[in-house]
């Protein structure tokens, strides 16, 4: 696991355990949502869906949405090409302001390669 890999998911177990301490039902019921979303194969494989929810992520600008799918991306077996050429999807609807976010997520995808950024 690379550094940036590393730091995101310590960082984002902490906080969802700190989020979901709240007890609050909205909360809950939202990331219930979100993981049955993306939890396992329906009419479209795991794959797809996450390769569309990173391409909306960078659509809307969420590098933490973006860091998730792309470490999900990876785990259920997209490469590089397939997952970039998701990103200049995104890159296209969502347009130039995309950038920004699209240098975050290919020095992302090098640390989930282990290429040095």
């Amino acid at each position: 696991m690379g550094k940036l890999e590393q730091d995101f998911a310590d960082y984002r177990a902490r906080m969802n355990e700190r989020v979901l301490a709240e007890d609050n039902r909205v909360i809950k019921r939202v990331y219930s949502v979100d993981s049955l979303a993306y939890a396992e194969d329906g009419s479209l494989p795991k794959q797809t869906r996450e390769l569309l929810g990173l391409v909306a992520s960078l659509v809307l600008r969420c590098d933490d949405c973006v860091r998730y799918h792309l470490v999900e991306a990876r785990a259920v077996g997209s490469n590089r090409k397939e997952i970039v050429e998701a990103m200049s999807i995104g890159l296209v609807v969502g347009g130039t302001i995309v950038i920004p976010h699209l240098r975050r997520a290919v020095e992302f995808l090098d640390d989930l390669d282990g290429q040095a950024g």
